[in-house]
């Protein structure tokens, strides 16, 4: 289990994380989402045991992140965006190193790096490898020796379209036995991929729930879009008798002869049998009716608007701790 308690950093008076309290448990996908600024890449910097933190607890599997730091990196396998890769070295030497660092046993070791290994660039400098095969190499190293937590940090970033799916394969087959959290800025990725999300704003955490409740926080209200064939008068008229009926609009389709409508309701109501029935009793021929939901999108938008206003990237901040980051990307892998 990871467990996050009123977690804090601040860099003089800005705070790049202001009170966040979140818990993960084995057996689902975390998403991490936020702006630039709003705090993930220095939550994930503290978590790792890469930065300290201003206030508050990690605990990684009940070991504290700052106080039994080994212990705790023990349990995480961890891809930053830029994967930390030693160029002269062959995939295969690479793996060979990670394994050892980790602490794989010597009589596991052999067949940990061939369980992660791509075998078709294995002999292959990592300074000639492709940007999509250099993520692939980076998210074998976080998966070494089977971490309990796995972090990954814009993971599809240089794949292709089947290196995606086959990336989303390999993350689904991992839940069971790890915490799986992914950061990214694709929305569609962590809509595809997770099973619960948090969405940070300016520090603070201003959503945690499943991507499947997500529709229950925001679509308290139904939106329907119609396209039909009849009267434009009339079809107003119908609508404008119905007080659960919030605002609507109707206009000329983009076929001859045809009306679009678009209808939103008060809170709560679902107007779908009632336009339906209504619009067909006064002449009007539905062709086509569908109900809008919002999107992963349309939350992240609604939730985050304005954060760019004040800072572009939090990571900024941490040009003091570049140096300490550099030095401890190896053994936090």
């Amino acid at each position: 289990m990871i467990e996050i308690k009123n977690l804090e950093k601040s860099y003089g008076t800005y705070k790049a994380v202001d009170g966040i309290s979140l818990t993960m448990e084995k057996g689902k996908i975390y998403g991490l989402l936020g702006s630039n600024g709003a705090g993930k890449s220095t939550t994930m910097n503290i978590m790792t045991g890469f930065i300290g933190a201003s206030s508050g607890t990690v605990t990684i599997d009940g070991f504290d992140i700052l106080h039994d730091a080994a212990k705790a990196k023990k349990n995480i396998g961890y891809l930053p965006e830029i994967p930390p890769l030693y160029p002269e070295m062959t995939v295969e030497e690479y793996l060979k190193f990670v394994a050892e660092l980790k602490g794989v046993s010597k009589s596991t070791r052999k067949d940990e790096i061939e369980k992660v290994m791509t075998m078709e660039v294995r002999n292959k400098l990592i300074r000639k490898l492709s940007k999509g095969y250099k993520q692939r190499v980076g998210f074998a190293q976080a998966v070494m020796g089977s971490p309990e937590v796995i972090i990954l940090d814009e993971p599809t970033v240089g794949l292709d379209p089947i290196q995606i799916t086959e990336f989303r394969e390999t993350v689904r087959s991992l839940k069971e036995d790890h915490i799986v959290l992914i950061s990214s800025h694709i929305l569609a990725e962590i809509s595809e991929v997770c099973d619960y999300v948090f969405i940070l704003s300016k520090g603070k955490l201003v959503l945690s729930d499943s991507v499947d409740n997500l529709s229950k926080h925001f679509n308290k209200t139904q939106t329907l879009n119609v396209i039909a064939k009849g009267d434009i008068d009339k079809a107003k008229a119908v609508l404008s008798d119905n007080k659960d009926i919030a605002e609507f609009d109707v206009e000329e389709g983009t076929e001859s002869g045809t009306i679009a409508l678009s209808v939103k309701s008060a809170d709560n109501v679902d107007l779908r049998e009632w336009v339906s029935s209504n619009l067909a009793s006064n002449g009007i021929i539905i062709f086509e009716m569908k109900e809008v939901q919002e999107s992963l999108e349309d939350v992240f938008i609604e939730l985050t608007l304005g954060d760019n206003e004040e800072i572009e990237d939090e990571s900024s901040f941490d040009a003091t701790n570049s140096d300490e980051e550099d030095n401890d990307n190896a053994s936090n892998m």
